[in-house]
């Protein structure tokens, strides 16, 4: 696997403000669970697995000096300036990356905390393996209530993802949701993003989830990875979930 992740870059968004934890002077990823930033597990697990500082790239805005500080040097870091959405971030982070590097994973810094880099790394070899342009990290938590859904079609490819705005109830039988995880062939997601309409007009910004709609439009490779715990995958976006994020990491030491 080691030889794989040495052209392989990984994209880590960091530059969410956090408003729904009230998130004032502190950047989200900043915010502690078991004494540690949310953001720190991610980064160790992703040095466990191999991968160094140097292809890491951290897209940073809010408070972006602390978060630099915070982290540390021997990162790549991006700002970004303008908050228009995931997709804009990964953009972003993805142009700070060498130029060799042909493919890419991209991170949130909220939702990683319980992550395992064997399951990164499985996602990562089923990427390059099928010569994918785009794969998605999906898994069908406990209760996947208020969140959109990916769903497949009797062969097992995914037809659609649709978001949570638009979820209806015959919808709510499809249990399996995209993480927000994805792995891109950096040339095609050069190619393909100004091809992306903006989830939200008014302010010009475009998700990640996306990528998805213009994979399947555009008759791209597009591939999906089940995780099979989904109890690695965990938002952190209220008080309460940063409490039950904490009590997890603590129950777990």
């Amino acid at each position: 696997m080691e030889h794989k992740l040495k052209n392989f870059g990984v994209v880590i968004l960091a530059a969410g403000h956090g408003r729904r934890l009230n998130c004032a002077d502190l950047p989200k990823v900043l915010y502690k669970i078991n004494e540690q930033p949310i953001i720190s597990y991610i980064l160790a697990e992703l040095e466990r697995g191999g991968i160094s500082k140097s292809q890491i790239c951290l897209v940073v805005g809010f408070m972006e000096e602390l978060v630099k500080e915070k982290i540390g040097s021997g990162y790549l870091y991006a700002s970004q300036t303008e908050r228009l959405g995931t997709a804009h971030a990964a953009l972003t982070g993805a142009k700070a990356l060498p130029a060799d590097y042909n493919n890419f994973l991209v991170l949130n810094g909220d939702d990683t905390a319980f992550y395992k880099f064997n399951f990164l790394a499985e996602m990562i070899d089923f990427h390059l393996a099928n010569e994918n342009h785009a794969t998605i990290l999906t898994c069908e938590p406990a209760d996947p209530q208020g969140l959109g859904r990916v769903i497949r079609g009797q062969d097992g490819r995914i037809v659609k993802v649709v978001e949570k705005e638009n979820m209806t109830p015959d919808l709510e039988k499809f249990k399996e949701i995209n993480t927000g995880t994805f792995c891109f062939n950096k040339d095609w997601f050069f190619e393909h993003y100004p091809n992306l309409k903006p989830f939200n007009s008014a302010k010009g910004e475009y998700g990640l989830p996306s990528f998805i709609e213009e994979a399947l439009n555009s008759g791209s490779r597009l591939g999906a990875v089940k995780l099979e715990n989904p109890n690695q995958w965990y938002g952190v976006n209220t008080p309460e979930q940063l409490a039950e994020a904490d009590r997890r990491k603590r129950e777990a030491n």
